[in-house]
């Protein structure tokens, strides 16, 4: 097993790119009360299971496929 380093960066984004990340984490945020909503409604609380029922409805509300999932692992 190896040394596991940690690094903290900051971020310094321009202005279009500050932008562009505020609202990836906007529709994140609202993908993640979303996947909430489902999986208690559906009483589905495991990961594959409700990324059967939610990951199409992310996809099509503009999130990418490793954001998607995240999100319902969030």
């Amino acid at each position: 097993m190896g040394v596991k380093i940690v690094v903290q960066a900051k971020l310094l984004p321009t202005a279009e790119q500050a932008v562009a990340l505020r609202s990836t984490l906007h529709a994140c945020n609202a993908g993640a009360d979303r996947a909430a909503e489902v999986a208690f409604t559906k009483r589905e609380f495991s990961k594959f299971g409700l990324q059967k029922l939610v990951y199409a409805d992310l996809k099509a509300a503009g999130l990418g496929a490793q954001a998607a999932i995240r999100t319902i692992k969030k």
